[in-house]
């Protein structure tokens, strides 16, 4: 199946942990509201690095996710890897397995995420098995 629409993130950038300042490392709090098929909050974190070439660094995250896909209420948790070498993006986004609860449990799957100019958007395809 595949699920899409529109989000809003809010990144909030946390501080440093204690002997990292000087690193090159980030940590941040994520906080999206999806539209769409999609209907849901998550609150996430987020821990980047800077690569020493303009437009190279790295990030991971994990973010919870909360409401109603395609009608199904539930939760899942997502888990973020991306890396952008020298301005060329790769991203994995997929689902934690056996992370879904309510309705979605069973969920799997993976998102493809865009950023057209601020605007953020989401194609989900995922499948829902019986629970274990």
């Amino acid at each position: 199946m595949q699920a899409t629409g529109d989000f809003d993130v809010t990144v909030t950038p946390q501080a440093a942990t204690a002997g990292l300042e000087s690193a090159a490392l980030g940590r941040m709090t994520l906080a999206k509201q999806f539209h769409g098929d999609l209907e849901a909050s998550s609150l996430g974190e987020m821990l980047t690095a800077a690569g020493a070439v303009q437009g190279s660094a790295g990030y991971v995250a994990m973010e919870r996710v909360s409401g109603a896909l395609h009608g199904r209420a539930g939760g899942f948790v997502l888990q973020h890897s991306g890396t952008m070498n020298r301005g060329a993006p790769q991203l994995s986004v997929t689902v934690v397995p056996d992370s879904g609860t309510g309705e979605l449990a069973g969920l799997t799957g993976s998102m493809t995420i865009r950023n057209d100019g601020g605007r953020h958007s989401y194609v989900f395809d995922y499948a829902l098995a019986a629970p274990a």
